[in-house]
């Protein structure tokens, strides 16, 4: 993984969403995938008593279940400071071992960057 700070306007957007679904959610964790086509899905930590989800798996599953055939990014705001190697594994199961995922804090500040591979 490395740092990144020169995200473009669509890769940042993603950022947004995710830290906008974190907040308003009131959850751990904020994610959004942008597939093939542009359109994004954003979702938040699931956390049921028989269902468990990070934000990532839910945005990825979203996308699947709206009919995505593929992944462009991925971004994550959380306070972790790693992405789950099971977060990775579902980015790469829909969008290739290319794919790249962004982890920003709470603030938004992307602080690695890391390919689903």
């Amino acid at each position: 993984m490395t740092e990144r700070t020169d995200l473009g306007p669509e890769d940042q957007k993603i950022v947004t969403l995710a830290r906008s679904a974190r907040a308003r959610n009131g959850v751990p964790e904020g994610a959004a995938v942008r597939d093939e086509t542009g359109r994004t899905y954003v979702a938040g930590t699931v956390s049921l008593a028989s269902l468990q989800l990070s934000a990532l798996r839910t945005a990825v599953a979203m996308a699947v279940a709206s009919g995505a055939e593929s992944l462009e990014a991925a971004a994550v705001v959380s306070g972790e400071g790693a992405l789950a190697a099971e977060d990775l594994a579902a980015v790469r199961d829909l969008g290739g071992a290319g794919t790249p995922v962004f982890l920003a804090g709470p603030d938004g500040e992307v602080r690695q960057t890391a390919v689903a591979g």
